[in-house]
């Protein structure tokens, strides 16, 4: 210290300078060394174009050797001594053209730029051993984490006593029991993505590697976890590598997008598969073992014939990444999931050769996406797992929701059925593990297609009279209970002053000012169902009324739950609230007919496919004005405005969340659904429970005067009934036929069969009746 006291600030100065530039000079004036300091540029800014299966120019530097090489248009890229006059080095410094890496990709920056100016001015001295740089990596060392490491892939044997597990850096065997002992543990260089036995249960294969290096397959002796066969040639880590159900073949896929297929009596490889245009995350293979399915990152399922590599069909139906694939136990379908959130089910066609593989199903599932699927033991329910936690379970082959189990601590990482028993093996990322018991049955499906109608019990009366210009049958009708005629009492806009109904009975009232309401009360019992309906257009009126059904406390009455399973969008024009044809919608091809389609309040059910590049859906009735279903009133639609598949359930319920909307409708009405009133409404209300209820009545527009705005509004017991009509008088030459339409007009909430006869046919003549008008037809 007094020595540094006693020299002057400016020499101070000089002196720790010069002392702090010594101490930079080992990291910058030592030789650079190729393996640690220039592979790692090479293989971060070149490879990725410039390795040697698919040489860009010609030019590779996956090794030294072929650094030195060159390529095509540059053979000596490297000029020991001199950085200037070196291709590579002025390519990536921007003065000589091609600048590599193109301007729209990372470049290399400043300070490893200079490392290769003075790695080349050194003489551009090669590794003691030339290996590919692309199965090599310079990585730091680190401690290894507190948290148990997660399981990332589980599988049983065959006989439901061994469960293997992977996990990163190690695989290990226990008995299936809860807490059994580790058997054994066999080291892995990286993580363990897929775990799997072979049929007879002596052999487990794990799919490992280190990303962006190497991929491979080990093959252990599954007694005691010793390595019998490693297999590679993989660029990348691997996702999946799987026997095949005979055990004979290996399938092996990655994030390199390349499936080999290898045998596992000597390893060989037998095939390689590169047609994928992104990572293959998942492979399946048939129960007969002559097909295999695999899942990627292009958003496809591509099925294979493995005697020859032969592509049968790609399903090409997601729109995001597929992460998992399966084919159920019986071997005629095909599930797979992923990013875009749905469950999606094929029927399995291609068998021997390329074919379509329809669509059965396509299932929003999540609300995220979609990162395991498991099958139980016995093939009929199928197990979903999302980035969400939540877990759910699906009856086979219709893929309906039959429950949401317990949300997981983390997001899963592995799920496994044990054979035998009810128990579920759930693996998550934060490293626990916990076994779900699973129900011993799930409730059956609800079935609402009929929210809103009674059931066909009325029979057609016969008909008769075919020389007539127009015959009608119609059913024959319950006879209503006279009706008690009264009139409202204003005021009647607060719940306390509803006028008191006796049902049956008829009202008459006025929406007598802008924004009028007037409130009805009456008792009606659970499940009983009653009639209401306003005549106001009908008789001229201006009022375009809307009728709402409300708890005493005006509440509305909730009518049914719509879950949306499919989102999609009007893709040509816009619809207005009469046309019944040309629904074009995104994505139609995965949608069934008799769903129910919702968009902005109005429910339509789709009758008859598009027939052709430049059609759509017709919705029910299929033709003239459409009709709303659970009440809704048909709407205007606009070009791109969203709509839904969507499936009832009952009102109250709280369906499992999928990512799509939910829609609660209440009981509530602006136009007849079937458009028989016009601009009058109606409804077809059961009662959920004993008890009072509030009827109000408005005008949709909130419109209303003095004069001219009056109705009456009945409630009674509904009258199911239809009507039949046909165009008669037809000239039929002699040997000859015509054929007679019929169109049954329902009423009231009458959807079950009419069986229509023809009698007193003129002498002669004959006829196909009976014939039969389906329900809701």
């Amino acid at each position: 210290m007094r020595f540094l006291t006693r020299i002057p600030w400016n020499r101070l100065t000089l002196v720790l300078g010069s002392w702090l530039g010594w101490a930079a000079l080992p990291g910058t004036a030592a030789t650079v060394e190729y393996e640690r300091e220039i592979a790692p540029i090479l293989r971060a800014y070149c490879a990725g174009c410039h390795h040697d299966r698919d040489p860009e120019s010609g030019f590779s530097v996956e090794t030294y050797a072929r650094l030195r090489a060159g390529g095509d248009d540059h053979p000596q890229p490297v000029l020991p001594g001199d950085p200037d006059q070196s291709f590579l080095l002025r390519s990536v410094e921007g003065r000589e053209r091609p600048h590599m890496p193109p301007r729209d990709e990372p470049q290399v920056p400043p300070r490893e730029r200079e490392r290769l100016r003075r790695w080349i001015s050194e003489g551009a001295v090669g590794p003691s051993h030339d290996v590919s740089i692309l199965r090599t990596l310079v990585t730091p060392s680190l401690p290894p984490a507190d948290s148990p490491s997660p399981t990332l892939a589980v599988a049983v044997d065959p006989s439901g006593t061994r469960v293997v597990r992977a996990r990163a850096g190690q695989v290990e065997m226990r008995g299936a029991a809860a807490g059994a002992p580790v058997l054994w543990t066999t080291p892995l260089p990286g993580k363990g993505h897929a775990v799997h036995f072979s049929g007879d249960g002596a052999r487990v294969v794990v799919a490992t590697g280190i990303v962006g290096l190497s991929g491979v397959a080990l093959i252990l002796d599954a007694t005691q976890g010793r390595v019998l066969t490693e297999v590679g040639g993989h660029a990348d880590v691997l996702y999946d590598a799987e026997f095949s159900p005979d055990g004979t073949l290996l399938a092996t896929a990655g994030y390199d997008r390349v499936i080999r297929i290898w045998r596992v009596a000597d390893g060989g490889l037998v095939r390689s598969i590169d047609v994928h245009k992104g990572a293959i995350f998942d492979l399946a293979w048939h129960p007969d073992g002559k097909v295999l399915a695999s899942a990627s990152a292009d958003e496809t399922v591509k099925l294979w014939r493995v005697s020859d590599g032969l592509r049968l069909d790609t399903l090409n139906q997601p729109q995001g990444e597929i992460y998992t694939v399966r084919f159920t136990l019986d071997g005629d379908a095909i599930v797979a999931a992923g990013a875009d959130r749905r469950l999606h089910l094929w029927r399995f066609a291609s068998r021997e050769a390329p074919a379509l593989n329809p669509v059965l199903h396509s299932r929003f599932a999540h609300e995220t996406s979609i990162q395991a699927l498991e099958l139980s033991p016995d093939g009929r329910w199928l197990y979903s797992s999302a980035r969400d936690r939540s877990l759910k379970v699906w009856s086979l082959p219709d893929l309906t929701l039959r429950g949401a189990l317990e949300r997981s601590s983390d997001v899963v990482s592995a799920l496994l059925a044990l054979p035998g028993s009810d128990r579920l093996i759930v693996a998550c990322l934060d490293g626990s593990e916990r076994e779900v018991s699973m129900p011993a049955a799930f409730p059956a499906a609800t079935d609402l297609s009929q929210v809103g109608h009674l059931p066909g019990t009325a029979a057609p009366s016969s008909t008769s009279g075919a020389s007539s210009a127009m015959a009608t049958a119609t059913a024959t009708a319950t006879a209503a209970a006279e009706l008690a005629e009264l009139r409202e009492q204003e005021p009647n806009g607060t719940p306390p002053q509803a006028v008191a109904l006796r049902v049956p009975a008829r009202v008459t009232a006025a929406v007598a000012q802008p924004g009028d309401t007037d409130l009805f009360r009456i008792e009606a019992r659970a499940g009983v169902p009653l009639w209401m309906e306003v005549h106001a257009a009908r008789a001229g009126a201006k009022l375009d009324s809307r009728l709402e059904v409300l708890h005493p406390d005006g509440r509305p009455v909730e009518q049914v739950v719509l879950q949306a399973t499919r989102d999609s969008w009007f893709t040509f024009r816009g619809k207005d609230s009469d046309t019944a044809d040309d629904f074009r919608v995104h994505n139609w091809a995965e949608m069934e007919l008799d769903e129910y389609l919702y968009a902005n309040g109005e429910v339509a059910q789709l009758w008859l496919y598009p027939r052709g590049p430049d059609s759509g859906f017709k919705v029910y009735p299929g033709e003239g004005r459409r009709h709303g279903f659970f009440h809704t009133t048909p709407l205007v639609h606009a070009l791109g405005a969203p709509c839904y598949i969507v499936r009832p359930l009952p009102p109250g319920a709280e369906p499992a969340p999928n990512g799509l909307p939910v829609f609660r409708l209440m009981f509530a009405n602006d136009d007849e659904s079937t458009r028989r009133f016009g601009a009058d409404s109606a409804l077809l209300f059961t009662p959920p429970e004993d008890g009072d209820y509030l009827l109000r009545v408005s005008d949709v527009r909130g419109f209303g005067g003095a004069t001219n705005f009056g109705y009456s509004l009945t409630v009674r017991r509904p009258q199911p009934n239809f009507k039949v009509t046909f165009t008669a008088g037809l000239k039929v030459s002699p040997g000859s036929g015509r054929e007679l339409t019929f169109k049954a007009e329902r009423i009231e909430g009458f959807d079950g069969p009419i069986r229509i006869d023809l009698d007193g046919l003129p002498p002669g003549f004959t006829s196909s009746a009976p014939l039969e008008i389906e329900a809701g037809q």
